[in-house]
Order: C-alpha cells, then structure tokens, then sequence
C-alpha cells in the first residue's frame, strides 16, 4: 500500500491508502471520541461523535472520522469550534435516548452538553448496532438484530436463536454503551424462553 501524508491538529501523519480519518489519527497519538466503534468490526459511523472538519482545495465540512477515507494532503481538524458544537449538539440527542448511560455523561462533561436540552425519548439504545455487528461479524450467529425503520426503528434478539447461542456468550453486552443490549436480552429470555430465565434467576 502507498504512504499518504496529511495533516491532523497541525501534525503531519502518515497512513496507509485505505485508512480511515479515525485510524490515522489513533495511529499518530491523537484520540477521537466514539460510541459505535469498534477496531474488530467494519466502520459503520452510526453515532457521529466523531465528527471532524475536513478542509480540501479550501472548502471545509463535517465528516465523521471513523468511515472517511484518508486522501493525500487533506487537512483535518479534530477540536475545531465547529467540531465542538457538533459534538455538543449530537450528544444532547443521544442523551435524550439514554439518559443514564455512563458513557454519554463522561462525553457530555467534556463538551458542556445539556443533558436536558431535548426533550426525553429514554429508548435507552442509541442504535449504534455494535451487538448487531459483533454478534454477525465476530460470533457469525445474528441472534440479535435491527427491527423496524426511522424512529421505530430499535435492538431486538431473536428468541429462536438467542435461546442457543446466547446463553454461554452475552459478549456484546460489554460492548454496549448504554447497557441496553442486557436488558433487551433478559426480556426476551423472561418471553420468550422463561425456564432459562427462572434458572438464572438468583435464588432467595
């Protein structure tokens, strides 16, 4: 693969073709904040915290670092003022799906975020599809999956095979940033498989 050179926060870095933004910068010391990434799984920018200005030929605009692509000579802003405020704006949103996610909170500390600017839709998943993608791409068992389209749209397992290949993994509820992928998982096991559910229950 060819070395392509471009700058990050004024730091000339060196990435392989086929980097993304996201890779070069963790690969040159300069840290990115993200909820949905993961270095295991395919890109898939769901959660755009890590949102950066890009500049080409003197044009700037918003990308999000994790699936962009590095080019030769772009020049990438990761703290810019613009960057800030669209970090700010978008976690608020998230806030008002996960409200007591840890992890939102630390992020929204940082970036002066209102944790009430919007109003409350505790979904308590942000959709960022790191169990969806963990469970296909690393387990190959898609037990849990995507339901549903636009605002509906939401985690699910599916109880046929999350009764066999969930039971000795649950891996994915690590990886989950709001702890909605545990919950999701032991109400479909209270439905839909409840012996498995009364014997994992804790006794009295």
């Amino acid at each position: 693969m060819s070395e392509i050179l471009l700058q990050i926060d004024g730091k000339e870095v060196k990435a392989s073709e086929g980097m993304t933004i996201y890779e070069a910068a963790k690969s040159a010391g300069i840290f990115i904040p993200t909820l949905c990434h993961h270095e295991k799984l395919t890109p898939y920018g769901a959660c755009r915290v890590c949102t950066v200005e890009l500049e080409t030929a003197g044009r700037t605009r918003l990308v999000a670092a994790c699936v962009y692509p590095v080019e030769r000579n772009m020049v990438v802003r990761t703290r810019s003022v613009k960057v800030g405020k669209t970090r700010k704006v978008i976690l608020e949103e998230l806030l008002a799906h996960a409200p007591d996610s840890e992890d939102l909170r630390r992020l929204a500390r940082e970036y002066g975020a209102d944790a009430d600017r919007f109003e409350k839709e505790p979904a308590f998943c942000i959709l960022c599809g790191l169990c969806v993608r963990y469970c296909a791409e690393i387990k190959q068992k898609y037990a849990v999956g995507f339901s549903d389209r636009g605002p509906r749209r939401e985690i699910i397992f599916i109880p046929e095979v999350a009764s066999k290949a969930c039971w000795d993994c649950k891996e994915c509820f690590e990886l989950c940033p709001t702890s909605y992928a545990q919950a999701a998982y032991v109400l479909t096991e209270a439905l839909a498989f409840p012996d498995r559910a009364s014997a994992s229950a804790p006794e009295e």
